[in-house]
């Protein structure tokens, strides 16, 4: 009876602890959703972590970015700033340039007129001098070049061979260029004297060296006669190096032997002429 007692006291244990399979179910189902919901909650978080860790990566990305261009622009500000000083400083100079360049043009321009009066005073001296000579005698040839007077005189018209006294009909030639220079107070007049290359040599002079320079001072000495002032006058040789042409024919010879009398401006009283309009230029006047 006791045994009994206990068996249906087990059974009534067993059947009270026991879950019904519909509940069972139930407990199963709100588990499984529980489950979802925990790999559902897993995955969204997993997804924030990951563009938790892009968004800073992009962060840092964008800071980087942001330093780069705060460095550039201050980069950019110190170089516009330097550039504007640069800008400035060219400006002025650029000024400076031009005004210099219009003194320069100034000065050019100043100098072309002395020289343009020179070209004057020497196309009126060759006027005077072909008026006064002539220009139809083959013996005697007046031009210019480079802005100087040539007269030159051949030989046969000035000189007997081998003689360096003056001919009459010489005399007659120089008075008249004596004129013309002693109109042109401001103008040397230098006398060349030419030989041909035949070797030359008597008891006073050496060689043609001494004949020409001894033409030259013959000529000289008339045009000091003729009132023409000394310290104007220069006497040079050539002797037979500055031929006009070959020395092989008597012909030829004949050209080579000459003299040349050559109207210039003083070389100090020009370089004078330029400093007093450089003087000019700088007081403004």
């Amino acid at each position: 009876m006791k045994k009994t007692l206990l068996l249906c006291l087990g059974a009534l244990f067993i059947m009270s602890s026991c879950v019904s399979k519909k509940e069972y179910s139930s407990l199963e189902n709100r588990h499984k959703k529980t489950q979802d919901l925990l790999n559902t909650a897993t995955i969204k978080l997993n997804a924030c972590l990951e563009e938790k860790s892009s968004a800073e990566t992009l962060a840092i990305s964008y800071k980087e970015r942001a330093d780069y261009l705060r460095t550039t622009n201050e980069q950019l500000f110190v170089q516009s700033k330097d550039y504007l000083e640069l800008t400035s400083k060219s400006a002025d100079n650029l000024e400076k340039s031009l005004e210099s360049m219009k003194e320069k043009d100034l000065k050019i321009t100043r100098l072309q007129d002395a020289l343009t009066r020179k070209d004057s005073v020497t196309l009126a001296i060759v006027t005077s001098l072909k008026k006064e000579i002539g220009i139809n005698d083959p013996d005697i040839e007046v031009n210019v070049e480079k802005g100087v007077v040539f007269i030159s005189l051949s030989d046969k018209l000035l000189f007997k061979t081998g003689s360096y006294v003056v001919s009459d009909r010489a005399k007659e030639i120089l008075a008249k260029v004596a004129v013309v220079v002693n109109g042109k107070p401001d103008f040397e007049c230098m006398v060349e004297g030419h030989t041909d290359s035949r070797s030359y040599e008597n008891d006073v002079l050496l060689d043609n060296w001494d004949l020409s320079v001894k033409r030259a001072t013959s000529i000289v000495r008339v045009l000091q006669e003729l009132d023409v002032n000394p310290g104007r006058l220069i006497a040079a040789g050539r002797s037979y190096f500055d031929p006009l042409v070959e020395n092989d024919t008597a012909e030829n010879r004949a050209i080579n032997r000459r003299t040349r009398i050559v109207i210039m401006p003083k070389i100090d009283q020009f370089y004078d002429m330029i400093e007093k309009e450089m003087k000019n230029l700088t007081s403004g006047n």
